[in-house]
This record gives C-alpha cells, sequence and structure tokens, in this order.
C-alpha cells in the first residue's frame, strides 16, 4: 500500500487553488505547509488530506513534461461528480467525464480531470450503482 504520494509543480500558488477546489468533495484540505526555508532551499511543499494524514503532496520543482496519473478512491458516485464538476470550477480540463468505465471492470466508475501542470486526476467509484 502507498503511504503518500508528491507531485512536483510549477506554480505552487496555481496547483493550490486547483486542488483546495478539487479535493473538497472529499474532505481533504492542506494540513501541513513546509516553506521553503524550512527545507533548506529544496522547495516548498503543500501535504493534503486529513489532519491524521497528509498523504497527497504537491511542491516546488521540475514538473515532469509527460505527466502523471493520481487516482483517488471515492466513496460513492456522487463524490466523483462533485470532485469532477470542482476540478473543473477550479480551472481544470476535462479529460473524461463522471460514467462508467466496464472496460476495467462492471462497477468502475471514474471522472478524469488535466490539473494546471498537466497531470491527469481521477476520482473513481468501485461500487456498483
Amino acid at each position: 500500500m502507498i503511504d503518500h504520494i508528491g507531485l512536483a509543480v510549477a506554480d505552487l500558488a496555481a496547483s493550490r487553488r486547483f486542488y483546495d477546489a478539487a479535493l473538497k468533495p472529499f474532505g481533504w484540505a492542506v494540513q501541513i505547509e513546509v516553506t521553503e526555508d524550512m527545507t533548506g532551499g529544496h522547495g516548498a511543499h503543500l501535504g493534503f488530506g486529513t489532519p491524521q494524514m497528509p498523504f497527497f503532496w504537491i511542491g516546488t520543482g521540475k514538473a515532469p513534461s509527460t505527466g502523471c496519473h493520481v487516482a483517488f478512491a471515492a466513496p460513492d458516485r456522487a463524490t466523483v461528480d462533485a470532485f469532477h464538476a470542482a476540478a473543473l470550477g477550479a480551472g481544470g480540463q476535462d479529460n473524461g467525464g463522471p460514467g462508467r468505465r466496464p472496460q476495467y471492470h462492471p462497477g468502475y466508475y471514474g471522472a478524469f480531470v488535466l490539473d494546471p501542470e498537466g497531470n491527469n486526476i481521477e476520482a473513481v467509484c468501485h461500487r456498483p450503482a
């Protein structure tokens, strides 16, 4: 099991605005803010998640040119729908609207959005309708 993941971003402020909105339907928010001064000049970082576990991090650095794919497990289809709407409202680019993806398995319901850095961010529910 993965404990946490981090993405390098070129514009931390723009990415924060995007993820503040996109992750809100899950109930996740910034829990830890690490300044560049605190890292000895190794970049600033934001940890999103719950107070007990900030598991999704973004930080300043050279963003990969190919982008990444990160999928967040949603408790239900309504959360997938809310994620997609919130992410688009925060400036994300649609990369596959909410819907069934039976090519993965019969209960797969997901939505995909490109974040400001071009990363493919997904919300997925694995429960049948």
